[in-house]
């Protein structure tokens, strides 16, 4: 898909210091040479579209033979973008980004079985996450994903507005009480917390649940968040229906805002069912809306608190830009920053380096259980257009830069 130059709005007051996301010394500054080497030859290797697709390959199959493979994924791919196997082992994760002025969001990334066991097992471990994070300055979110904790069968099936059974209705009162217990430790707590976006066939769903929450949990400060997917045509209106909503009736928005991570699928199902895709026709019309939703979160901040979850560096450095024009200070409490764990070190950074809100997803859980999140991110690597390429040459700059002192 071709791209096109966007021009950054022009600067007309220094606010904060300026950021580069090419300062690789600032980037990489918590990284030691062993670790940093080890990441140029991972990124070397997933930097190779047919070399990612065997190894995810041979892994599968691997584990599917219960092979000992363990080790070796631990010391590679899950090292790279995870954070440990419980919470516990995160706390190393935790405290390194601490020192680079980063926050953790634990991310329980576990895709267990579609069961009310494994459902309570997950709500259970969440509940877990928001306590951590009620203990320190250094985890500001929590996070959960609800088919982690419900059927996406019955998600759609409420979405779609079809006759439930008896069983089905006391299963859903079932999910809507567990995302109500997690939103209500968050705010006893006062912690936020994200409600992550998922398809669009269920995702009606979702956003119902995370209205009725912030209608609840929202009226002093913003504890729990909805996350919007720029990528589909429809959402910035929807984004903006809802903070006039909210508005109206008196709660804060929270808004984590995202392109979105299910679009072969989107496509794939709305061909085959010959309804309306509801992904953008180009990325061009991606970018417009999500920039577009920056710029109406920034004059909304009365209602609206966002976290961009984003690694397109130009759409970070239009929001730091807008927020200089508006006079709006780096570390604004309504406004974060947000990547994953082991990507975009060169955005996380120095961002925080110049003072803004920065977090950076941590995913864990036991090895196995996460491969379906690590497979992902692989193939997340290699199909954002010179994402792989990017990370590589960066980090290859920060090798060279560091010989050239010595």
């Amino acid at each position: 898909m071709p791209t096109t130059v966007q021009r950054i709005p022009e600067v007309k007051q220094n606010a904060a210091p300026a950021v580069s996301f090419e300062d690789t010394s600032i980037a990489f500054s918590c990284q030691s040479d062993f670790k940093l080497r080890k990441t140029y030859w991972l990124f070397a290797l997933m930097n190779k579209g047919w070399l990612v697709n065997l190894g995810t390959f041979f892994i599968k199959i691997a584990l599917k033979l219960q092979l000992p493979v363990k080790n070796l994924i631990k010391s590679t791919i899950f090292e790279q973008f995870c954070g440990g196997e419980s919470i516990r082992d995160c706390e190393k994760t935790i405290s390194k980004l601490h020192d680079g002025h980063i926050g953790t969001i634990l991310d329980y990334s576990v895709e267990g079985e579609e069961n009310e066991k494994s459902f309570e097992e997950t709500t259970l471990e969440v509940l877990r996450t928001i306590e951590r994070a009620s203990e320190s300055a250094d985890i500001p979110f929590s996070v959960f994903k609800v088919t982690g904790i419900a059927s996406t069968d019955l998600l759609e099936a409420v979405q779609k507005g079809d006759v439930l059974s008896n069983e089905d209705k006391a299963a859903f009162e079932r999910v809507r009480e567990r995302v109500d217990r997690l939103c209500a430790k968050a705010y006893e707590r006062k912690v936020k917390i994200f409600v992550d976006a998922e398809e669009s066939w269920i995702q009606g769903t979702i956003d119902a649940l995370a209205y009725e929450m912030m209608e609840r949990y929202n009226r002093e400060r913003p504890v729990v968040f909805n996350t919007y997917q720029l990528y589909r045509w429809e959402t910035y209106n929807n984004f903006v229906k809802a903070t006039e909503t909210a508005r109206e009736r008196g709660y804060l928005l929270g808004a984590k805002l995202v392109r979105g991570a299910y679009l072969e699928k989107e496509r794939i199902r709305s061909h085959e069912e010959e309804y309306q895709d509801p992904i953008q026709a180009t990325k061009e019309d991606t970018d417009r809306d999500f920039n577009k939703a920056i710029d109406f979160s920034l004059n909304n901040r009365d209602v609206v608190s966002i976290c961009l979850g984003t690694h397109n560096e130009y759409s970070c450095q239009y929001c730091f830009q807008r927020m200089k024009q508006l006079g709006i200070a780096p570390n604004d409490e309504h406004i974060w920053f947000a990547q994953l764990l082991g990507m975009s070190d060169n955005i996380s950074y120095n961002l925080a380096n110049a003072g803004y809100n920065v977090a950076k997803y941590v995913p864990y859980g036991p090895v196995e259980a996460v491969m379906p999140y690590l497979f992902r991110r692989a193939e997340e690597n290699k199909s954002i257009a010179g994402q792989s390429s990017r990370e590589f040459k960066l980090i290859e700059k920060e090798i060279d830069r560091r010989k050239n002192q010595r």
